[in-house]
């Protein structure tokens, strides 16, 4: 049995990339970045008005100030600004030579047709500057950083509409077991529905990968080296779920061998998910973790989540907030590194929501996060900080 943290580094080690392709960028959504973006222009591409108002030097704010023209966004100024005069002009409008200042309408009063005067004690210049935001050429997203709603804008501003990005993985998902129903069929005596194989097919999708379900595969050593050999040689990942134990039927490890999968490790000290199975082959991935529900969601969220993102260059950091424990707390053993179902309160505390065991998914339904135990701490006493990886 290894440690949690060495399992994870043996999985981040040498990790094969899934390769690149183009796409457009309003189709970039989530997509790990390929390759560095940098502006082809200057933000702004000139000096701009912030407001409504009028474009004036600040040395004649004291002044009555002729309107020379009116400055529409979009529109060029077609003369510089003369002393004792103003433009009046639009928010996002380009100031006009020689303006230092806008004005805001608020702050003017007209004296005459034509003429303003500024009202209030003082101002701001209320101008956007050229290239205060960004300079023609800098980096303005960078290789292996995951695309959100705000970088499609920014590359719609700097004109890279076609981007490189690291093609998803794909991953196939299958459950084991001669127990299992799929969700539409009522399970008969002795029989329970396949809740592990969609749980696991959305979370694929909710890294923003290819999700392949395969099925239920029975306890049966040749459906099962079948099933293996078929979703290795279709997929960049392979996920199974059961048979990975130490019960009688529990032989995947021996057919992951068969199919010259390189077994990395076979426990890890870790609760819940001991028994879990990472190997590797030429060309593919693939885990073996428990049947267990609760099981299989967290070590997806702790070692394959982290492996899928780095097949396309992202290095994945999970979130953990240092948050007040709302209750004692304690656990009977401390032998390994445990993730707790629990919930952060109004109060920004945390509170562990009832749980019986590994298959007890709904307790994870009731939680908003998970709360690592480290080992040999056996107890945390109301106010203590703890670590929280937020759902």
């Amino acid at each position: 049995m290894i440690s949690f943290e060495d399992a994870l580094g043996i999985i981040l080690q040498d990790v094969r990339r899934t390769g690149t392709e183009r796409i457009g960028f309003s189709d970039s959504l989530y997509r790990v970045l390929a390759g560095d973006i940098f502006s082809d222009v200057d933000m702004p591409p000139f000096d701009k008005a912030a407001m409504d108002g009028y474009a004036c030097r600040r040395k004649d704010l004291d002044k009555d100030l002729r309107i020379l023209d009116v400055i529409a966004a979009g529109d060029v100024p077609n003369q510089p600004l003369l002393p004792g005069t103003c433009m009046k002009i639009m928010t996002g409008a380009m100031v006009p030579e020689g303006a230092d200042t806008v004005i805001m309408v608020e702050q003017t009063e007209e004296t005459e047709p034509g003429h303003v005067r500024f009202t209030a004690e003082k101002t701001k210049a209320n101008i956007a500057y050229r290239a205060e935001d960004v300079k023609k050429g800098d980096l303005v997203w960078e290789k292996g950083k995951i695309i959100l709603p705000q970088h499609i804008a920014i590359f719609a501003a700097v004109g890279a509409v076609n981007l490189l990005v690291a093609k998803k993985p794909r991953v196939a998902v299958l459950s084991t077991g001669d127990e299992l129903v799929e969700p539409e069929n009522y399970p008969g005596s002795g029989k329970i529905r396949n809740s592990n194989g969609f749980q696991l097919a959305a979370q694929v999708l909710a890294t923003h990968c290819i999700p392949n379900y395969m099925g239920i595969i029975p306890d049966d050593e040749d459906a099962t080296d079948r099933a293996i050999a078929k979703a290795l040689a279709e997929n960049d990942l392979v996920i199974l779920t059961g048979g990975v134990s130490a019960g009688d039927f529990d032989f995947v490890p021996k057919i992951m061998r068969k199919n010259k999968v390189d077994i990395q490790f076979q426990t890890v000290a870790v609760k819940p998910g001991r028994p879990t199975v990472f190997g590797r082959t030429d060309s593919s991935y693939i885990f073996g973790l428990p049947g267990n529900p609760v099981s299989s969601f967290i070590n997806f969220e702790t070692f394959v989540k982290p492996l899928l993102y780095a097949m396309m260059g992202h290095e994945y950091v999970p979130k953990e907030l240092p948050v007040p424990m709302g209750v004692d707390y304690q656990r009977k053993k401390a032998d390994r590194l445990e993730f707790l179902p629990v919930s952060i309160n109004n109060k920004g505390e945390v509170i562990p929501v009832q749980y019986h065991g590994s298959a007890h998914i709904h307790a994870v339904c009731l939680a908003n996060g998970l709360m690592s135990i480290p080992k040999g701490v056996f107890s945390f006493e109301k106010g203590a900080i703890v670590h929280v990886r937020p759902f």
